[in-house]
């Protein structure tokens, strides 16, 4: 398990949504095919509207840009 899983599994554990927003968006950068950053990208940005981030646009555009939201 890499240092990124226990992190995101730590932050639903502490249900840190904040957190979860930023690691998630850290996983799909890191993400080598196209389906996984995807995957990542979806939930950073649920998470992000859960909580209202600031980072709700830009995680929408990235998605948007990779046709996986209109």
């Amino acid at each position: 398990m890499s240092d990124l899983d226990a992190r995101l599994l730590d932050a639903h554990a502490a249900g840190d949504r904040q957190a979860l927003v930023a690691l998630y968006r850290q996983a799909a950068d890191a993400a080598r095919q196209a389906d996984a950053r995807g995957f990542y990208l979806t939930h950073a940005y649920v998470y992000a509207l859960e909580i209202g981030h600031p980072e709700i646009g830009a995680l929408r555009n990235r998605l948007k840009e990779m046709g996986r939201e209109e």
